[in-house]
């Protein structure tokens, strides 16, 4: 589980709608958290599942944690495991992965 910068932060992310199973559907789901990827973005709603990323929280002005897309890329690249064709290990497909690098 991922603490985040702040009680509102968490509240956004972590927003489940009673009429909508997917956060990109529904108008009041306004924070979408990777923890593939540690970043956050605002949902885009329309109609796709489309973010944009955003560097500070919005309601405590915290800088957020820098992603680590590029770092994911290189750990399976590390691996000999390609994205695009293998299958991906189960820990990368959530924050899993990043517990088991060492810090940098």
């Amino acid at each position: 589980m991922t603490e985040h910068c702040c009680e509102l932060m968490t509240t956004r992310v972590d927003w489940r709608c009673d009429q909508h199973d997917d956060p990109f559907e529904c108008p009041d789901a306004l924070v979408h958290f990777s923890a593939t990827f540690q970043e956050y973005g605002l949902i885009v709603h329309d109609g796709g599942a489309a973010v944009i990323e955003i560097g500070f929280c919005p309601w405590c002005g915290r800088r957020l944690p820098e992603s680590q897309r590029d770092r994911w890329f290189d750990e399976l690249e590390r691996r000999g495991i390609d994205p695009w064709e293998d299958d991906v290990p189960e820990e990368f497909e959530d924050g899993r992965w990043l517990a088991s690098l060492p810090r940098e």
